[in-house]
């Protein structure tokens, strides 16, 4: 059954500046600007600058088209995440036998990783805008993640742990690889 009308509301934060021009959004914030194209969803999307809100609707929705609000208001709170406090992934290195060699290049844009197994190729992986590697002065083999989109610094986890996944052995021992140890946001309250 359709609806006729169903709507969300978001409050933005002091600080951080949002703007809508036809479902194009971008939110300003003290670490940056990030801009989402949302276009192929059929919303309203409307920003109330004396409430300081963004009203999100849908008309004549069917269960899939509502549950587009929802994701929307996600997004555009991961946004203002993003440019307020920022993301950071932290990964650890895990073996049981040849030691992972990994290795930061370019500034942290890149990734090379080495030993993997024992084998001898060379695994490259290019971190993708925004995001930054850095190895942990803390931890040993462990890798810390920074950006302000989060579906980017998300993406850089997975191709890492993506690229160092044992194929043709038994993975339930070989459990060898780099894997997401914790998720957080770089600026700590």
């Amino acid at each position: 059954m359709r609806d006729v009308l169903k709507t969300e509301e978001l409050t933005i934060p002091e600080g951080v500046d949002v703007s809508v021009k036809s479902r194009l959004i971008t939110v300003k914030g003290p670490r940056g600007t990030l801009t989402k194209n949302v276009r192929h969803i059929d919303m309203d999307i409307r920003l109330l600058k004396k409430q300081n809100k963004v009203t999100l609707a849908v008309w004549q929705g069917g269960r899939k088209h509502v549950a587009c609000l929802r994701t929307i208001k996600s997004l555009i709170v991961n946004m203002i995440t993003g440019v307020t406090k920022g993301f950071q992934y932290k990964m650890r290195a895990v073996y049981a036998h040849f030691p992972i060699n990994c290795i930061i290049q370019e500034d942290g844009a890149k990734l090379e990783i080495r030993n993997f197994l024992g084998e001898k190729i060379v695994r490259h992986v290019d971190m993708l805008d925004g995001v930054t590697i850095s190895e942990s002065k803390a931890q040993k083999d462990e890798l810390i993640l920074e950006g302000n989109d989060v579906q980017n610094v998300s993406q850089s986890a997975a191709s890492i742990q993506g690229i160092c996944r044992v194929r043709n052995k038994d993975i339930r021992k070989f459990l060898d690889g780099i894997y997401v140890s914790d998720k957080a946001t770089v600026v700590q309250e």
